[in-house]
């Protein structure tokens, strides 16, 4: 039976609600994996205005219909930027160098799918031409900041046995230091070309973008001996899109509406650990960051 998902942000989520929605859908009981938070029902099958109620309460919670059928992943693949941190590292490197707004807008229309991601990133990265490599640690301490829910969210998949894999279209510079702050046990991102202590303009080929997410979808759980089906994968942007559509759970998170658009499960109201709710888990069981 397929399982309805009530998640907001905490104490936002009014116990009326999923009972009257409950009722309007003739589900099963309803389950509270944490008060106030995050709920859930079975029903007997999908409903058929699901798609109106979820529009329509979308302000209040994030509704999401999931399958009852091997719900915990024992792998969570993750984008990195905008989605287990909260800014988009290339724009902040470019804000330094005095090319934000230019910058910003081509990211925006990337991430968006209107344009070519290998073409954008080689397009921004020529705008960062001699900016000083240490600069890199400056962005990093003083503008980067992780996902609320993220530690948490990787912290309780590992505990559970479960593998963390962030794979990124930015650089390693950052996903180096973000993964291991997380918890992540593997991490893959394109890398910028220095020289001389500055940047070249360039990053190493090939790049990483859609179909390397794909790639390291495929290549991790052939490693790992489990399928694509095991995987809960998180991101938000159009370069998501391939490995998001693969994975058992595909979740866009706090994602362009293009990309929401073509992703059955949803994030808007809760935080990262909304993930671990998608799969069941209640909050007594989170484990510690």
């Amino acid at each position: 039976m397929p399982i309805v998902s009530l998640i907001a942000a905490p104490g936002a989520l009014d116990p009326a609600l999923a009972h009257s929605l409950r009722n309007a859908w003739g589900g099963g009981d309803v389950s509270w994996l944490a008060p106030d938070e995050a709920a859930e029902f079975p029903v007997a099958e999908v409903p058929g205005n699901f798609e109106a109620i979820r529009a329509e309460l979308g302000a209040q919670a994030d509704v999401n219909l999931v399958p009852d059928n091997g719900r915990r992943k024992k792998m969570l693949l993750a984008d990195m930027d905008s989605t287990m941190i909260g800014q988009e590292c290339i724009d902040e490197l470019a804000d330094v160098a005095g090319v934000g707004a230019q910058v910003k807008e081509i990211t925006a229309r990337a991430m968006n799918g209107e344009l070519d991601f290998e073409g954008a990133l080689l397009e921004r990265v020529a705008l960062l031409k001699g900016l000083p490599e240490a600069v890199i640690d400056r962005v990093i301490a003083e503008r980067i900041t992780l996902a609320p829910g993220g530690a948490v969210l990787v912290a309780t998949m590992r505990a559970a046995g479960g593998h963390a894999a962030l794979v990124s279209g930015g650089f390693t510079a950052f996903t180096a230091r973000v993964a291991a702050l997380l918890g992540f046990d593997e991490e893959q991102a394109n890398t910028l070309i220095v020289e001389g202590g500055h940047l070249t303009g360039d990053v190493g080929r090939p790049i990483l973008g859609r179909e390397a997410k794909i790639a390291a979808l495929e290549s991790i759980t052939a490693r790992l001996g489990i399928t694509e089906d095991d995987v809960i994968a998180v991101g938000d942007g159009a370069n998501d899109l391939g490995m998001l559509g693969r994975a058992g759970m595909g979740v866009a998170a706090h994602a362009k509406p293009s990309v929401q658009a073509q992703c059955a499960l949803r994030v808007n109201r809760g935080d990262l650990t909304a993930l671990l709710y998608l799969q069941g888990y209640a909050r007594s069981e989170f484990a510690a960051a």
